[in-house]
Order: structure tokens, then C-alpha cells, then sequence
């Protein structure tokens, strides 16, 4: 790229704890499928910078650590 920055970088999704279906189970919603549109467009259109790796966060939270409660 002519001596200029090259960007990886990873994507991070989340998934939210108002995703979830009808018997209460944690379901791919389309806050995240919108995300991950959102954000490999954004990408897509830069040209310093691909998708590296995409996380998605399915509900867990610090919350979620052995020993808090």
C-alpha cells in the first residue's frame, strides 16, 4: 500500500440480553445480524483496513464470574 498503515481489525458483537425467543433461550437476533452487516460494509469500504477475526458476546457479563453475585 505505498508505505501507508495497514488496519486488522476484529469486529465485536453483542448480544443483548432482550435477544432471546419466545421460551426464553438466547437466539441470533437481528441486532446481531445488523452489526455484523453495519460493520463488515465499514470495513469493506476502507482501504487500509480488513476483517481480522468477528466476536460475538452472547450474554455473558461481569456478572457472570465465579464468586459475584
Amino acid at each position: 500500500m505505498n508505505g501507508r498503515e495497514f488496519y486488522h481489525a476484529a469486529a465485536y458483537l453483542r448480544l443483548s440480553r432482550d435477544d432471546r425467543d419466545a421460551d426464553g433461550h438466547k437466539a441470533v437476533s437481528d441486532s446481531i445480524r445488523s452489526q455484523r452487516e453495519m460493520i463488515c460494509a465499514y470495513i469493506d469500504g476502507q482501504e487500509d483496513m480488513e476483517l481480522y477475526d468477528m466476536y460475538i458476546d452472547d450474554g455473558w457479563t461481569g456478572m457472570n464470574f465465579a464468586g459475584v453475585r
